[in-house]
């Protein structure tokens, strides 16, 4: 069986109990865990499982695996806790949704431009594009746009699409659907306010930095 994913189920537990399922040298795997793995663009979550620090976690297929510090003494079959850094986690979540608001604004309000790449981190979320011009010049219809729906706390919900292959999406209702199999707030109004900065990458190709500014 593949690892139970509680951060799907409620991305606000901090701390959860486990039992090791394998170990090889540093890596384990667990029966379920909070601890999200680099996937989407969305940076992993840092934390302890039976109190060694998580130093890598890998999603391969339905599986996580987790490289622990070196000569750790945990085996399987043993019950563990697992803890994640929540300040840590609930930055990524709300860069991560802030950037879902810009790539869907951008998409619906300014022809769909192609999407190159993506990151969130706990400091900033960035989304790319190939685009003709100065795409800070869109930035103040866009804000305008974003702020609205970050003041009007919209409900976020966040579901499976399809359970047996493990595919996710979030909706707004009146907005838009979008595949994510990320950790997403609640509500809207849980992004706070952010800031949007430019970064020319080459030839019609144009970055949006995304801040929180609390």
């Amino acid at each position: 069986m593949p690892v139970k994913k509680l951060f799907w189920e409620n991305p606000y537990l901090t701390e959860t109990e486990a039992k090791i399922t394998s170990v090889h040298d540093q890596t384990i795997t667990v029966d379920q865990t909070i601890a999200y793995a680099f996937n989407g663009g969305q940076q992993s979550d840092s934390g302890t499982i039976g109190g060694y620090e998580i130093i890598e976690a890998r999603k391969d297929g339905k599986e996580i695996y987790y490289e622990l510090e070196p000569n750790h003494s945990l085996e399987s079959g043993d019950d563990v806790t697992i803890k994640i850094d929540w300040e840590k986690r609930y930055k990524l979540m709300r860069l991560h949704f802030a950037a879902e608001l810009v790539l869907e604004n951008v998409y619906q309000n300014y022809n769909h431009p192609e999407k190159i790449g993506a990151n969130i981190t706990a400091d900033k979320a960035r989304v790319d594009f190939y685009w003709d011009g100065n795409i800070s010049n869109i930035f103040p219809e866009l804000e305008n746009k974003i702020n609205g729906m970050i003041q009007s706390n919209l409900e976020i919900i966040s579901a499976f699409s399809d359970e047996e292959k493990q595919r996710r999406y979030w909706e707004i209702k009146g907005f838009a659907r979008v595949p994510c199999g990320g950790t997403h707030i609640k509500k809207t109004g849980e992004v706070g306010p952010i800031l949007l900065k430019r970064r020319n990458l080459g030839k019609d190709k144009e970055r949006i930095e995304i801040y929180l500014t609390d």
